[in-house]
């Protein structure tokens, strides 16, 4: 089996090239991204290339998957140009796919695809996909499940699969979602447990994480089953809320309204002493939560590690400022000093 994963040098790209090590049935992987990568697996064979303007066609055929990871988070201030990658860029995707006879395609969707749901109880993947209308990235996500519609009406012939997982984390991704929600101004070894000692207890702030490795795993699967095919929720439990935050790290809940918290989100942003626009507290407060149910039962996944581990190695590696070898997850990315975060303005660059 041939694989090609758009998008392998982040999170979950270096992820699934983990957890296909040892999978026997893929033999050649083409590894695609915008900055060039080395990597150890000598299956791997690497083409620098932009969704936004690069014609893939060429480079996906006689490929039997190709996964689709790449995606912009940055730079917040410019949504014309993260609309340029993320949905036009998945629009030339998904017709390379086509016009290189491509039989499967695997998808990197999210929860922030869901339109707003309930808190209380778990959805499974019959819930409407429609955003949240404030969230650029949960718009971003909506679009392109529309376009996917179209795609398998028009090609019932190719096989889709769409990958919805919460929140992903891991230790070597730590350097890298700083720079994405964060920013240049954390101390990194403030993130300590002992130093944090008040946790907001914010309604309707629970959510699930899930390890990047164990999301690797999932999409191993998927690609590997040739009866899979739709959607998938993949996340962990237990759900991460203020309770459990305050457990995990010994610290104090202080109930803290929603309205605050949003606030506080737009004006540090304003202020570009952070990159992550307000939106991102309207999709933590309006997602649902999943019902990973058809993951485990038809991909026969089953989480290694619980969400609490996946947020309690983030944090650790964001107090040791651990990254990966590749462009998007490296320390070094961010310059001395992170100078290269810095430079132009928070949440104006690409990172």
């Amino acid at each position: 089996m041939r694989v090609a994963i758009v998008g392998i040098t982040g999170n979950v790209g270096t992820s699934l090239l983990a957890a296909l090590g040892e999978e026997p049935a893929v033999e050649q992987i083409v590894g695609i991204a915008r900055r060039p990568a080395e990597f150890e697996d000598p299956r791997v064979r690497f083409v620098a290339a932009d969704i936004a303007r690069d014609d893939l066609a060429r480079q996906l055929r006689e490929v039997d998957v190709v996964v689709h990871l790449a995606w912009l988070l940055q730079p917040s201030r410019d949504e014309a140009k993260l609309a340029a990658t993320n949905v036009e860029g998945s629009r030339r995707v998904f017709d390379a796919v086509v016009r290189a006879g491509v039989p499967a395609l695997v998808y990197a969707s999210s929860v922030g695809a869901y339109s707003p749901g309930p808190k209380d109880r778990r959805v499974d993947e019959s819930w409407p996909t429609e955003g949240i209308a404030s969230s650029f990235y949960a718009r971003h996500k909506a679009r392109v499940e529309r376009m996917l519609d179209v795609l398998e009406r028009e090609h019932p012939e190719l096989r889709v699969v769409r990958m919805r997982p919460g929140l992903i984390f891991k230790r070597e991704a730590a350097s890298g979602i700083r720079r994405l929600f964060v920013g240049p101004l954390l101390p990194s070894p403030l993130v300590r447990r002992e130093l944090i000692p008040l946790v907001p207890d914010v309604p309707r702030l629970r959510f699930q994480a899930v390890h990047s490795l164990d999301v690797g795993d999932a999409y191993r699967r998927a690609i590997v089953s040739p009866d899979a095919h739709g959607a998938f929720n993949v996340a962990a439990e237990p759900v991460l809320d203020a309770a459990v935050f305050a457990h995990a790290l010994g610290a104090r809940r202080v109930p803290l309204r929603a309205g605050a918290l949003r606030a506080a989100a737009d004006i540090t942003w304003r202020m570009r002493l952070q990159p992550s626009e307000p939106g991102w507290i309207d999709l933590a407060l309006a997602v649902p939560l999943l019902d990973a149910t058809r993951a485990r039962t038809e991909l026969g996944w089953t989480p290694a590690r619980t969400g609490t581990d996946a947020l309690l190695e983030l944090l650790d590696g964001l107090r040791r400022g651990e990254g990966h070898p590749t462009p998007p997850l490296a320390s070094a990315t961010s310059g001395p000093f992170r100078t290269r975060e810095l430079a132009g303005g928070v949440g104006t660059r690409e990172v």
